[in-house]
């Protein structure tokens, strides 16, 4: 299987793509401002104690108070909070030069109250990014993830993953990593450590541990609530859990987050570092890998399968709801292999869109009826075996009496959610435009002015179907007057609207003008 990683970096955000077989399996969407990513480290003052709830709202500079429940303290929260507070309060000294000592285990049955009390200053870690109206959901069992291993401070102790199903290289690792890690510190090996060298692990704890040291050097200089140290972005985060040998290429359109991947590759996996390339062409870089097209085809409201089948995908504030329709067409004659084929093919859609749009808690997918007790447990066991691949936590349920099949999947981010239909750039979606013909004479006008402001250089983005139309008749065609009279370049841009237009610089800057009342952003369409 051939793997490609497509970042798309824009001045608001970094949209990341994942092909398999040049098909879109996962998409992330990062903002470019603060955000409170899962991994990042807080210091943190206690604002409330739950007793009812067992719980704590922690004020980690979120506009909503994060959760912390008791069970995610973990057993050596005490000293966690003691070396803290100690670092904290000995400025002067090097953390590495601070007394520790394991204090009294958490309990899992005790209460926050004996543990914590309003005001106080901890260190926590996010688990799970704010969601609608929710704070960040809080863990103070701090771990750091490696691509082979999680470095766990004050645990001591080594775990490997119950995936590496070989008990003499289970045993192995943990002889391995047991030799090598430092004291104090607990590690977790994880499934793509399987067979790995013993300087590879080495060199990754190393790192891992010195991230540490960074950290509480920078809490030393904490007195208020503040991050601590931010988890690596979710380019670096996706490379690291998803990465293997079956990659082949990583496309980026932009030099600095280009150095920043070619870097990580190079430490993790120095024989692929070639595969990572910077992309400089004018087409917009997923119009090139076809990424647009499937995000149009494959992320609205209803989704087509094989056989003209389709699903209709709907949000709530509880669930998700999918429900599965077999269109016109019939695949057999017998309703009963119909309804079971088209099942079938629809649940290979499903178990793909729960993946690209990262849907998370509660899915209900409401198949076509069954009657045969077999046709219903093939179903539910084919639906265990795709979902199998899927790296999230997740279960799933037999078909109800009512013929629904119950989903729950982990949920630690915001599902993707793209709005694919195109308002009209003119009207507003009010209902009436401009005359197309007299879109070119307009759109001639905006070139002038932006000539005059930004002079020669620029590149004009215009919907694929658009941009056919001003290079007709080739030398006499509206493209070639405009790069003749101007240096103008035009491109096609899918993710543009009919009537849409952007100009960018040449290092791939979008243009903008005040006094620009027609013209809008793509990310606007």
């Amino acid at each position: 299987m051939k793997s490609e990683l497509i970042v798309d970096v824009r001045p608001q955000e970094i949209s990341i793509a994942l092909l398999e077989d040049d098909r879109l399996q996962e998409f992330n969407r990062e903002k470019l401002e603060p955000t409170f990513a899962v991994g990042n480290i807080y210091y943190g003052r206690v604002r409330k104690v739950m007793p009812a709830l067992n719980a704590a709202f922690v004020d980690v500079g979120h506009e909503k108070d994060a959760f912390l429940h008791y069970l995610d303290l973990g057993s050596d929260f005490l000293t966690l909070k003691k070396f803290t507070t100690d670092l904290v309060s000995n400025r002067q000294r090097k953390p590495q030069n601070i007394k520790w000592q394991k204090e009294t285990e958490v309990g899992k049955d005790g209460q926050i109250a004996d543990v914590l009390s309003v005001g106080d200053m901890i260190l926590v870690q996010v688990s799970k990014e704010p969601i609608n109206t929710k704070g960040p959901r809080l863990t103070a069992e701090i771990s750091l993830a490696g691509r082979n291993i999680v470095l766990i401070p004050f645990a001591d102790k080594v775990m490997v993953s119950s995936k590496i199903k070989r008990e003499a290289e289970r045993s192995r690792l943990k002889q391995l990593v047991q030799s090598i890690k430092p004291k104090g510190f607990g590690v977790i090996v994880r499934t793509v450590a399987e067979d790995k060298r013993v300087a590879e692990l080495d060199n990754e704890l190393r790192l891992l541990v010195k991230r540490w040291e960074d950290s509480l050097l920078k809490l030393q200089q904490k007195t208020d609530v503040a991050l601590v140290t931010e988890e690596l972005g979710r380019t670096i985060g996706i490379i690291r859990d998803i990465f293997n040998p079956s990659f082949e290429s990583i496309a980026v359109n932009d030099r600095e987050i280009y150095d920043e991947i070619k870097q990580y590759v190079e430490l993790i996996a120095p024989e692929k570092a070639d595969i990572v390339r910077y992309y400089n062409d004018d087409q917009p870089i997923f119009d090139h890998f076809q990424v647009t097209r499937q995000m149009k085809t494959g992320l609205g409201r209803t989704v087509g399968f094989k056989n003209g089948g389709y699903l209709i995908m709907e949000r709530t504030e509880a669930l998700y709801s999918i429900d599965v329709n077999s269109g016109s067409k019939k695949l057999f004659e017998d309703q009963e292999q119909n309804a079971f084929g088209f099942n079938m093919l629809a649940a290979d859609e499903i178990v793909h869109q729960l993946r690209l749009r990262d849907i998370g808690g509660i899915i209900i997918i409401d198949f076509i009826d069954m009657d045969s007790k077999e046709n219903q447990q093939a179903l539910y066991d084919h639906v265990r075996q795709l979902m199998a691949n899927d790296r999230a936590k997740h279960n799933v349920l037999p078909l109800s009496k009512f013929g629904l099949m119950q989903i729950t999947r982990q949920r630690v981010r915001p599902a993707v959610d793209i709005d694919i239909n195109e308002v009209c750039p003119t009207c507003h979606g009010k209902g009436k435009i401009q005359s197309s013909l007299l879109f070119t004479d307009t759109l001639e006008e905006e070139i002038q002015h932006y000539f005059s402001h930004f002079g020669k250089s620029m590149r004009l983005h215009l919907h694929p179907f658009v941009e056919a139309f001003a290079a007709r008749g080739y030398l006499r065609s509206l493209k070639f007057n405009w790069w003749r009279r101007y240096s103008l370049k035009v491109v096609a841009d899918q993710s543009l609207g009919m009537l849409q237009f952007a100009f960018y610089d040449k290092d791939g800057k979008q243009l903008t003008l005040k006094t620009d009342e027609q013209s809008e952003k793509p990310d606007q369409a």
